[in-house]
């Protein structure tokens, strides 16, 4: 009796795990390329909000394309993400995972963990979304999760994106490859 107990303790608790997956990018000639002494070390540009927008998503969806969706209708190109809250039914981000080029990217997500969604910042650049998160999960260890947004992070009640539409074009700012 007590062993079927725990079969169907461990069979139930399956699900609620997080599962990890690194993805080791093929070098590239551009991977061994030394940083361009041309680059600048750092820079800034300046620029002013032309609006802000606040975009809601409802439950059930998927919290990124969304957010895809309405940057290709509002024809945002680049933007601040100033704040996100609300919750989602489950949760995919990832993470970088190695210390040099080529970079790989640790994936790690739980479709069926709730989780709040605490914040959200990062930038539109060129119309491409790099939306970071950190979340929480309702468990006793009080877990924290954060990284990189993926698909597969479906909303739960809601989700509100707050971003700063900029007068500005931010050029290179994430792009990997100027250095």
């Amino acid at each position: 009796m007590k062993l079927s107990a725990f079969v169907v303790l461990f069979a139930l608790a399956l699900p609620l795990q997080a599962t990890a997956q690194i993805v080791r990018h093929p070098a590239t000639p551009e991977d061994a390329r030394a940083n361009d002494p041309k680059v600048p070390s750092s820079y800034a540009l300046s620029g002013k909000f032309d609006r802000i927008l606040v975009l809601r998503v409802k439950n059930k969806t998927d919290l990124l394309s969304e957010m895809e969706k309405q940057v290709k209708q509002q024809n945002i190109k680049n933007a601040v993400i100033l704040a996100g809250i609300g919750s989602l039914r489950g949760w995919r981000v990832h993470n970088v995972a190695s210390r040099d080029y080529p970079v790989a990217d640790m994936f790690t997500g739980n479709p069926a963990q709730p989780v709040d969604l605490i914040g959200m910042q990062g930038y539109i650049v060129g119309g491409v979304i790099h939306a970071h998160v950190i979340l929480a999960a309702g468990d006793k260890a009080a877990t924290t999760i954060s990284g990189h947004l993926e698909k597969g992070s479906e909303v739960l009640t809601f989700a509100v994106i707050t971003l700063g539409l900029l007068n500005t074009d931010l050029g290179r700012v994430d792009d990997a490859t100027y250095r």
